[in-house]
Protein backbone atom coordinates (compact mmCIF):
# COMPACT_ATOMS: atom_id res chain seq x y z
CA UNK A 1 0.00 0.00 0.00
CA UNK A 2 1.63 3.73 -1.27
CA UNK A 3 0.24 6.96 0.44
CA UNK A 4 0.83 10.24 -1.22
CA UNK A 5 0.81 12.72 1.85
CA UNK A 6 0.56 16.63 1.21
CA UNK A 7 1.43 19.58 3.34
CA UNK A 8 1.94 23.40 3.52
CA UNK A 9 -1.11 24.73 2.16
CA UNK A 10 -2.89 27.55 4.00
CA UNK A 11 -4.08 31.08 3.49
CA UNK A 12 -1.73 33.79 2.12
CA UNK A 13 -2.09 37.06 0.96
CA UNK A 14 -1.04 38.52 -2.98
CA UNK A 15 2.70 38.44 -3.50
CA UNK A 16 3.22 35.94 -0.76
CA UNK A 17 4.84 32.22 -0.75
CA UNK A 18 3.89 29.24 0.56
CA UNK A 19 6.00 25.47 0.49
CA UNK A 20 3.90 22.74 -0.36
CA UNK A 21 5.68 19.46 0.77
CA UNK A 22 4.17 15.54 -0.39
CA UNK A 23 5.61 12.62 1.05
CA UNK A 24 5.48 9.14 -0.35
CA UNK A 25 5.46 6.16 2.04
CA UNK A 26 5.02 2.51 1.93
CA UNK A 27 6.05 -0.38 -0.48
CA UNK A 28 7.82 1.81 -2.77
CA UNK A 29 10.57 0.07 -4.94
CA UNK A 30 11.42 3.51 -7.61
CA UNK A 31 9.75 6.53 -7.79
CA UNK A 32 10.24 7.84 -11.54
CA UNK A 33 7.95 11.20 -12.28
CA UNK A 34 6.40 13.36 -9.47
CA UNK A 35 4.12 16.65 -10.18
CA UNK A 36 1.80 18.78 -8.46
CA UNK A 37 -1.34 19.24 -10.22
CA UNK A 38 -4.13 21.98 -8.94
CA UNK A 39 -7.58 22.28 -9.48
CA UNK A 40 -9.85 25.12 -8.99
CA UNK A 41 -13.66 25.39 -8.02
CA UNK A 42 -15.42 24.86 -11.90
CA UNK A 43 -12.28 23.81 -13.41
CA UNK A 44 -10.01 21.23 -14.89
CA UNK A 45 -7.10 19.72 -13.06
CA UNK A 46 -4.26 21.11 -14.58
CA UNK A 47 -0.53 20.25 -14.39
CA UNK A 48 1.32 22.59 -12.55
CA UNK A 49 4.76 21.32 -12.02
CA UNK A 50 6.61 18.11 -12.94
CA UNK A 51 10.33 16.11 -11.36
CA UNK A 52 11.85 13.37 -13.18
CA UNK A 53 14.13 11.48 -10.69
CA UNK A 54 16.72 12.83 -12.84
CA UNK A 55 15.99 15.94 -11.76
CA UNK A 56 14.42 16.99 -15.29
CA UNK A 57 11.45 19.62 -14.58
CA UNK A 58 8.38 20.76 -16.23
CA UNK A 59 6.52 23.81 -15.69
CA UNK A 60 2.89 25.24 -16.75
CA UNK A 61 3.87 28.79 -18.64
CA UNK A 62 1.08 30.01 -15.69
CA UNK A 63 4.09 29.70 -13.58
CA UNK A 64 7.32 29.59 -14.34
CA UNK A 65 9.35 31.93 -12.90
CA UNK A 66 7.16 32.13 -9.69
CA UNK A 67 7.19 28.47 -8.92
CA UNK A 68 10.23 25.51 -8.12
CA UNK A 69 9.60 21.83 -7.63
CA UNK A 70 12.32 19.71 -6.45
CA UNK A 71 12.59 16.36 -4.69
CA UNK A 72 14.70 14.73 -2.26
CA UNK A 73 14.46 11.02 -3.28
CA UNK A 74 15.94 9.55 -0.01
CA UNK A 75 12.79 10.87 1.60
CA UNK A 76 10.92 10.02 -1.24
CA UNK A 77 9.77 13.61 -1.15
CA UNK A 78 8.61 16.26 -3.71
CA UNK A 79 8.43 20.06 -2.89
CA UNK A 80 6.59 22.87 -4.32
CA UNK A 81 8.13 26.44 -3.42
CA UNK A 82 5.72 29.18 -4.64
CA UNK A 83 6.75 32.54 -4.52
CA UNK A 84 4.70 36.18 -5.82
CA UNK A 85 1.56 34.33 -5.40
CA UNK A 86 -1.53 35.42 -7.43
CA UNK A 87 -5.35 35.19 -6.35
CA UNK A 88 -5.42 33.05 -9.26
CA UNK A 89 -3.35 30.30 -7.92
CA UNK A 90 -6.04 29.62 -5.25
CA UNK A 91 -7.19 26.04 -6.10
CA UNK A 92 -6.42 22.23 -4.33
CA UNK A 93 -3.25 21.08 -5.18
CA UNK A 94 -2.54 17.35 -5.05
CA UNK A 95 0.80 15.44 -5.38
CA UNK A 96 0.91 12.76 -8.22
CA UNK A 97 3.94 9.78 -8.79
CA UNK A 98 4.20 7.15 -10.88
CA UNK A 99 6.45 4.68 -9.35
CA UNK A 100 7.00 0.92 -8.81
CA UNK A 101 6.02 -0.98 -5.87
CA UNK A 102 8.44 -3.81 -4.38
CA UNK A 103 7.36 -7.20 -6.06
CA UNK A 104 5.24 -5.47 -8.97
CA UNK A 105 6.82 -5.16 -11.98
CA UNK A 106 4.31 -2.79 -13.70
CA UNK A 107 4.66 0.87 -13.12
CA UNK A 108 1.52 2.49 -10.78
CA UNK A 109 0.40 6.31 -10.29
CA UNK A 110 -1.04 7.22 -7.05
CA UNK A 111 -2.20 10.68 -6.29
CA UNK A 112 -2.26 12.66 -2.98
CA UNK A 113 -5.40 13.98 -0.70
CA UNK A 114 -4.72 17.50 -1.61
CA UNK A 115 -3.76 20.52 0.29
CA UNK A 116 -5.84 23.91 -0.03
CA UNK A 117 -4.23 26.75 -1.49
CA UNK A 118 -5.91 30.45 -0.80
CA UNK A 119 -4.60 33.89 -2.00
CA UNK A 120 -6.47 36.76 -1.31
CA UNK A 121 -6.00 39.92 0.84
Amino acid sequence: QVQLVESGGGLVQPGGSLRLSCAASGSISNIYSMAWYRQAPGKQRELVARISSGGNTYYADSVKGRFTISRDNAKNTVYLQMNGLKPEDTAGYYCYAVLKELGVSSLRDYWGQGTQVTVSS
